[in-house]
């Protein structure tokens, strides 16, 4: 089938992988790479132009807290039955098509770099608007546009897609732990998402990226099993159905996913109690996917005969069949079917490979999602059969096949994870269903209070006098604050994590010297907050090395180790930070991409990444103390010298044997004389063209005081970053 389908494969070669397999950009794939006759907008974004049509003084969250909230999930509960004859409810039912799309918009969330999930409606753009995997869901989204258009501005598309999810629940006797709102709409594509650089979608005979016969495990940042799915595929990995492969792969995927094997199998099971899987008709009548369909189909794909579509009989995944004999109702009934029954593997009318219960009685067989007077057998796939084969889920599953209770207590906090994981500290939560529990994975911190303004004089001073260095404080409060990630709102120098393990522990913190100096603030520090003290040490430490002022804002609080989930930070570990010039090990894509990457997560713009690097190496802040960068002779005092001098004619660039390219020695092109060491992130700067471009602004005699005024407006920009209180 073609590539356009978004349910086979293309030909050629992918550009971003190199001979070895390695990867050489952190994009992988792009929608232009899948749908070449897209229509191109970007040329309109150009310049900082924003898509955004709401404007800048648009404030989501004071909308969203304006909205008749009961109003609204009335309105949903009553659209879960209007049944439509465009597209027809299973079983006169939307609601497991709610909750498929709302899992299916969280459900591309990833602990390594904390992107995806459904914190900006992304599932409304390519390429996730035509994943194999999402097939059918642009419907479950026309279905929502009533919704949209009657409560406009109040609810964006991210928060109804969840919403609806909810609702469907609960309309089906479901349970639900809660809902907080906040999830602001976004106008394009996000294309800093790196997916990966396979050339084919998911399909039954492609390789998986976890081969056990292969040295390599599936790759970081990426979390789903192959291109184009959510998890995992259904029918087993590149359609291989044996049930303990598929849970191999489903531990690690969901692991990825931030769930633990109790969550995935409470996930799994209350997600498959509802609902069905189609696949009546054959996938080759199937026409384009949505961002590969003609102008007519108005942004419609994976369409069929619109009479066997009024009928219910299209296909999706493949597989067809209810997993529960009442798909619209909660009980322990999948748990039932698929503990006591036999199965034998049997293939779906549109070929794919499913199980199917061996002698089923008729009691125990689902109506037909169109014609209730008929009963079909009920199926389960690959994946479910791996809840009952592996011995670790098949525990779990007797659990709760034993305990109803149990089970709803699961589900109903797994699902609220699930949705809810991308947002960051409940902080960010709006509406009156958001729980008041305090959950350890929204990473709590105790509520702080703002120091006064002597208090914070007497501390700078204080700390100013106590023997640390300028660039001892910068790089404590710089290791502090700078591990926030604005993709899912975790890190960042609120609740000081930085004294607690793990992080105190990174070798890119220097724990030994990171120690000290918080030690030292500690006993400095007299009321205020370690979280506080820790920014106000490092900007103290600015003020003193340029003379200006930084801006200070107060009120952190202190986490402690029983609030903090110490193995969850793992991931948020640099194993790369260009701005400390810290690289653990040679990685797949260039240091500079990285830090690029890093800038990213942070919120920063060019000049703001540019000012930062050029600002921390002549502070000294590098990790382990190391000289590369440090283009000065004054080391501590807040200077343009590393742009000057990177930019110096005088001076002749080679790369130092045995490096790997990741070492450089600067000399004179006079005398041959070695007056600088840089790495491949300073040597960035001075050869990228747009870098360049920008560095030159700040090499210029008369912008040194722009320099520093950018640094420490970017500085500050850091610092802040976690700071969902001061917006």
């Amino acid at each position: 089938m073609d590539i356009k389908t978004g349910l086979m494969s293309s030909t050629g070669s992918c550009p971003f992988s190199g001979s070895d397999g390695s990867v050489r950009s952190l994009l992988g794939r792009t929608n232009k790479d899948w749908w070449p006759d897209q229509l191109q907008l970007n040329i309109l974004t150009q310049s900082g132009t924003s898509p955004d049509p709401m404007g800048e003084d648009y404030d989501y969250v004071a909308a969203f807290k304006t909205i008749d909230y009961d109003a609204l999930k009335a309105d949903l509960t009553a659209l879960m039955t209007d049944s439509k004859s465009w597209w027809p409810a299973d079983y006169g039912h939307y609601g497991p098509f709610f909750i498929r799309m709302a899992w299916h918009a969280a459900g591309t969330y990833r602990t390594a770099d904390g992107r995806g999930g459904a914190n900006s409606g992304q599932q409304r753009f390519a390429p996730l608007n035509s994943w194999p995997d999402n097939g059918n869901l642009d419907k479950a989204r026309r279905l929502l546009w009533p919704m949209k258009q009657k409560y406009g501005n109040k609810i964006s598309w991210a928060d109804l897609f969840i919403l609806a999810g909810n609702v469907a629940i609960e309309s089906m006797g479901g349970p639900v732990f809660g809902f907080g709102g906040g999830r602001a709409d976004v106008f394009e594509p996000e294309t800093d998402v790196y997916w990966g650089t396979e050339e084919e979608w998911v399909d039954t005979g492609a390789e998986t990226r976890i081969q056990p016969d292969k040295a390599w495990d599936l790759e970081n940042p990426l979390a789903a099993i192959q291109m184009g799915l959510i998890y995992v595929n259904p029918e087993g990995p590149g359609g291989n159905t044996e049930p303990l492969d598929s849970a191999r792969d489903m531990k690690e995927t969901f692991a990825r996913m931030a769930m633990n094997d109790e969550e995935t199998v409470a996930l799994t099971a209350g997600g498959h109690a509802f609902g069905k899987a189609h696949g009546a008709v054959d996938p080759e009548s199937l026409s384009n996917a949505p961002e590969g369909g003609s102008l007519e189909k108005m942004g419609f794909g994976w369409m069929t005969n619109e009479e066997e579509i009024a009928k219910g009989k299209y296909t999706t995944s493949g597989i067809e069949g209810a997993w529960s004999s009442t798909p619209t109702e909660w009980n322990g009934n999948y748990f039932r079917l698929l503990l006591d029954y036999e199965y034998e593997l049997v293939e779906s009318p549109a070929g794919a490979k499913q199980w199917q219960p061996i002698d089923q009685k008729e009691e125990d067989m689902a109506p037909d999602a169109h014609d209730p007077s008929k009963k079909v057998p009920t199926m389960m796939t690959t994946a479910d059969m791996a809840l009952k084969v592996d011995p670790d889920y098949r525990k779990i599953s007797e659990k709760f096949r034993n305990d109803q209770a149990a089970l709803d207590d699961a589900f109903a906090r797994a699902w609220f994870k699930l949705c809810h994981r991308d947002m960051g500290p409940k902080a960010r939560y709006h509406g009156p269903e958001v729980p008041s529990e305090d959950l350890i994975w929204q990473d709590p911190v105790p509520a702080g209070t703002a120091p006064s303004d002597s208090a914070v004089s007497d501390f700078k001073s204080a700390i100013l006098g106590s023997g640390l260095t300028v660039s001892e404080l910068v790089k404590a409060a710089w290791a502090s604050a700078s591990t926030y990630r604005r993709s899912d709102h975790r890190g960042g120098g609120n609740g000081a994590r930085v004294r607690l393990a793990p992080q105190k522990d990174w070798a890119a913190n220097d724990p030994a010297e990171l120690s000290k100096v918080l030690a030292k603030i500690d006993e400095l520090r007299g009321d205020i907050s370690m979280a506080d003290a820790i920014v106000l040490a490092g900007n103290a430490a600015i003020e003193k090395a340029s003379n200006a002022t930084v801006p200070f804002a107060g009120g952190r609080g202190d986490a402690s180790d029983e609030q903090t989930d110490a193995q969850s930070f793992e991931p948020l570990e640099p194993k790369a930070d260009g701005f400390r010039n810290y690289l653990a090990n040679k990685m797949s894509v260039s240091t500079e991409d990285m830090l690029v990457d890093r800038a990213h997560l942070l919120g920063l713009s060019i000049p703001e990444m540019t000012a930062l690097v050029g600002g921390l190496r002549v502070l000294g802040a590098n990790s382990g103390n190391s000289a590369h960068g440090v283009f000065t002779d004054n080391v501590g005092q807040l200077s343009n010298d590393f742009f000057v001098n990177l930019l110096d004619m005088d001076t002749k660039w080679t790369p130092v044997d045995g490096s790997d390219d990741e070492e450089f020695i600067g000399s004179d092109r006079e005398s041959g004389a070695e007056k600088w060491r840089a790495t491949r992130v300073d040597l960035a700067f001075g050869s990228n063209s747009q870098l360049r471009a920008v560095s030159e602004v700040y090499a210029q005699d008369d912008n040194g005081g722009k320099f520093v005024n950018d640094f420490i407006s970017a500085w500050t920009k850091v610092m802040n970053a976690d700071r969902f209180d001061l917006t």
